[in-house]
């Protein structure tokens, strides 16, 4: 289970990715309007398309984690969490008492992943950041447009960088915790995410004692590659290596004097003389249609593209003809997303519905959020834990024990259907202690005798053969 204290773009793209996995998403929203990117626009079906884009599959709970009674529910949601995710200001989730050192004291098995601006310590600690000023300070927006004018990329390239490395660092933290059952900080920093995607052209610079030259759509160091004017339109083609520069110049150009004439000789030399070089490419291109073009780029084994509108995607042809697209359902109607770009053969992404804001709340407390117990016609007492070998967990421990009164959650009686529920799916491989006996826990238990329901909220010192509790 994953607990996200997110907003904006790099936390919930990460735990987006987690939720087509399969993993159970709450997503804490503040009071009164939730997550703001819920507000940036209202372009798809009367929603934000970035909340729509970020948000599948997840449970959104409204809490304010400032008042006593939904702290402490959050603090019963996190006991119960193998992952907690936040990307809040600066310094606010410390203050919270949300902090990883505060939240891993009695919780060794738990991941933290915070993301931010510009990481832990350091200067910048404190600074505020968004996803246009941190492409600011890492270079891209220099390094974007044309000579005249430096540009903003199309997407939010900084937080999409930043939630891409939470996610890979959250799938190696569980991998590792599988064998060690230990759990682990991470820190993502936006500056260190979009920083490592700037480093191609900080070497240009930095070594090489010039700036990147700003080329529009055209590429600043490889050449011819962007777009060529053709009689009726642009053409975007790519020239990688001289092999694909000689068939380019014989067999599309039709030229071989340029492939042997001295100023195009190497890509550096081609890279200087770019107008040079595009002058010489349209004037060749000029009574052809942009369509023939493309054709003689494709006979010649030459990579090329249509410029197409974001818009025009959604009917690409090779994403139907393979069947890339499905329903996702939001709260306003259906909308068609796009498969996860990673997907395992013979297995479906989860890919579920996208929240209301606040819908999940009622349930969440109605399972998380009481400490009375659930009295039913029986006095004995479950109490799980992962079994852990032949003995099970929870040996010599019984009500009134002290590890137990100090671990125990108890479930309020309209937890206790939902409990029943998710027996089958979520405890296949859990033990249940009866009066001090082990027993084991399989799919034909149901929760309707006990007297109460006790879920420790950690894992016991007592018994180090048992990785986690929940």
């Amino acid at each position: 289970m994953v607990v996200s204290l997110e907003q904006a773009v790099a936390a919930p793209f990460a735990t987006r990715q987690l939720a087509d996995l399969g993993a159970r998403v709450i997503k804490i929203e503040r009071p009164g309007g939730g997550d703001f990117a819920r507000g940036y626009d209202r372009t798809t079906l009367g929603q934000s398309s970035h909340f729509i884009w970020l948000n599948r599959g997840k449970q959104s709970v409204e809490l304010d984690v400032k008042d006593p009674g939904d702290r402490d529910l959050l603090g019963r949601l996190i006991d119960a969490a193998d992952v907690f995710v936040q990307n809040l200001a600066p310094g606010a989730a410390d203050r919270l008492g949300l902090g990883p050192s505060a939240l891993r004291a009695d919780r060794p098995g738990l991941i933290c992943c915070s993301i931010s601006g510009y990481g832990p310590d350091g200067p910048y600690r404190a600074k505020k950041a968004y996803d246009l000023l941190v492409q600011c300070e890492t270079g891209l927006v220099m390094a974007t447009g044309t000579p005249e004018s430096p540009a903003r990329p199309g997407i939010s390239v900084a937080d999409i960088a930043a939630g891409m490395y939470a996610y890979s660092g959250i799938l190696t933290a569980l991998y590792d915790r599988e064998r060690t059952g230990v759990g682990t900080v991470l820190q993502v920093a936006m500056i260190d995410a979009l920083g490592e995607w700037m480093t191609q052209p900080v070497y240009f610079s930095h070594y090489g004692g010039q700036p990147l030259p700003r080329t529009g759509a055209r590429h600043p160091s490889i050449s011819p590659y962007g777009p060529f004017n053709a009689g009726d339109g642009a053409v975007f083609f790519g020239i990688q290596n001289e092999r694909e520069w000689l068939v380019f110049c014989n067999d599309v150009l039709r030229r071989g004097d340029l492939a042997t004439d001295p100023r195009f000789a190497s890509n550096p030399d081609r890279a200087a003389r770019n107008d040079e070089l595009a002058a010489i490419i349209e004037d060749s291109f000029a009574n052809q249609t942009a369509d023939e073009v493309i054709a003689a780029l494709e006979q010649a084994g030459i990579a090329c593209a249509r410029l197409r509108t974001p818009g025009e995607l959604t009917q690409h042809p090779e994403l139907r003809a393979r069947g890339r697209w499905r329903p996702v359902r939001t709260p306003a109607g259906d909308v068609d997303a796009l498969l996860p770009p990673v997907q395992a053969a013979g297995q479906e992404p989860m890919m579920g519905p996208v929240p209301a804001f606040g819908e999940h709340t009622d349930a969440i407390r109605a399972e998380f959020g009481s400490a009375d117990p659930v009295r039913l016609p029986s006095s004995r007492v479950l109490w799980g834990g992962v079994h852990w070998g032949e003995g099970g967990c929870g040996d010599d421990i019984s009500p009134g024990h002290a590890e137990y009164e100090r671990n125990r959650v108890l479930l309020t009686a309209e937890a206790s259907a939902a409990f029943r529920n998710l027996l089958p799916e979520r405890l296949d491989r859990r033990a249940v202690l009866l009066r001090g006996t082990p027993k084991p826990w399989g799919r034909s238990l149901r929760c309707s005798s006990p007297a109460t329901i006790a879920l420790p909220r950690r894992r016991p010192a007592w018994r180090r053969g048992c990785d986690r509790w929940w």
